[in-house]
């Protein structure tokens, strides 16, 4: 693996996101380079990816299809405008997008990440309403412990307090379902826990009481909770919101972005779930990562009210200057044939089983008062040290990396999601890591 190892000799200008700055710079982790299952650091280990970069590198690192595809683009065409003009890979790879997911679920509205994703659909749920002459329907609902991106929209219906405090008074009109993890009746649930998913899903009626259906625009939330801590949908959970929004007018919003594009063994959860929602946001694993892009698909019945209804010739007055890009839609239209061709949403569900079982070998190691998983995905709860949270899981993070593991963490969290295409091999040893790692943490 080539790689460029000679290490900047000033870290003071990036300020990066989501990251104790101040920490880090004293004590960087740096890669140069990703292939396959591994990274490159900078001294020269390698770093088995625990995370898929940040749930995204699903095909995983250095995809051959995606390289070329880019390569080969960049040098045809670097950019084309898709605000009245356009250009033919865009369309087809909506077309692509379009047949992996809920039947009557043809269109798709382009985007840069997650982020713009959400907002993107938070926007189209509004327009949908007032379109239809129901423009007092503004509420929207999130969810308790929800990440939506750091859009504003986003963080609005997001329930994550760090990311809401510091930022006003967001978006009025918000709401939020209470969050579904109940540790004391669903500890060390192997897929989806067996408590309280109707009667979690039941909160969006007192919603309803208090606000009126009336009022209401759509309700948005993950099918499972990734950033905050890797929190599976409650049995029934999911069913039941969808009965209750169609009962009173409301759309539903699926928020994908972690979860589309072989996650959890399927094309998305809808698929997983059998569930159609109105609205499913997407992003991370839809290029592999390899261009930022993000896409918002939505059903027929919303994209042919907003033509029907429209009273100017633009139908919608909301896009991004990259939407569509022309290096995004050549590495996604390589993605989804490298996902259908190498059978890689097959081969996540088919090696789920043993991951499952990886994950729950854990049970009885120091601190662990939780183990969760479905598809390829975990989540490992410790319990927090007195007056220190998140300290527990923070240390497991460095010692990992010390290890040759990349692993994330959220809280006192650790949360995992390897790239699909992981082996039994590299299963034994992410988790014959952190079984060691868990060990010395006291």
């Amino acid at each position: 693996m080539n790689h460029q190892s000679k290490m900047p000799n000033d870290l003071s200008s990036f300020w990066m996101p989501f990251t104790p700055n101040r920490a880090f710079k004293q004590d960087p982790r740096m890669v140069v380079a990703a292939e396959g299952m591994f990274y490159k650091s900078s001294d020269g280990r390698d770093i088995l990816d625990g995370t898929a970069g940040l749930w995204c590198v699903n095909a995983g690192h250095g995809a051959r299809r995606v390289t070329e595809a880019v390569q080969k683009q960049v040098a045809i065409m670097d950019y084309a405008p898709n605000f009245n003009f356009g250009h033919p890979q865009a369309f087809e790879f909506a077309t692509r997008i379009a047949e992996i997911f809920p039947e009557g679920m043809d269109h798709v509205f382009f985007t840069n990440s997650g982020s713009e994703s959400v907002d993107t659909a938070l926007k189209i749920a509004l327009h949908y309403h007032r379109a239809r002459g129901d423009g007092v329907r503004t509420r929207l609902i999130g969810r308790e412990r929800g990440y939506h991106g750091t859009g504003f929209g986003g963080i609005s219906v997001g329930g994550i307090v760090k990311n809401r405090m510091h930022f006003g008074t967001l978006l009025t009109g918000v709401d939020h379902l209470p969050h579904t993890h109940d540790i004391e009746k669903n500890a060390f649930s192997r897929g989806c826990p067996e408590h309280g998913g109707v009667e979690k899903a039941n909160a969006l009626l007192d919603i309803i009481a208090l606000h009126d259906a009336s009022t209401i625009a759509a309700v948005i939330v993950e099918p499972m909770a990734g950033s905050t801590g890797v929190l599976m949908p409650p049995k029934g959970y999911l069913q039941r919101l969808r009965e209750i929004c169609d009962q009173y007018g409301i759309l539903l919003i699926f928020d994908e972005v972690i979860t589309a594009y072989g996650r959890l063994g399927a094309a998305s959860a809808a698929e997983l779930f059998g569930i159609k929602p109105d609205i499913i946001t997407t992003a991370k694993g839809l290029t592999n990562a390899t261009v930022p892009a993000g896409a918002v698909i939505v059903s027929n019945e919303i994209y042919q009210s907003a033509m029907e209804h429209a009273d100017t010739p633009i139908e919608l007055f909301h896009g991004y200057t990259y939407s569509g890009h022309p290096l995004a839609t050549a590495a996604g239209l390589a993605t989804l044939d490298t996902y259908a061709e190498d059978g890689l949403f097959e081969h996540a569900a088919a090696i789920s089983s043993y991951w499952e079982d990886a994950v729950h070998s854990l049970k009885g190691a120091r601190n662990v008062i939780d183990l969760r998983n479905l598809g390829l995905v975990a989540g490992i709860e410790l319990a927090p040290r007195d007056g220190a949270p998140g300290a527990r899981a923070g240390e497991a993070m460095m010692k990992a990396w010390e290890k040759g593991a990349m692993i994330r963490v959220t809280g006192d969290i650790i949360a995992l999601s390897p790239p699909l295409i992981v082996e039994k091999s590299h299963i034994d040893q992410l988790f014959g890591i952190l079984a060691e790692v868990l060990e010395t943490i006291d």
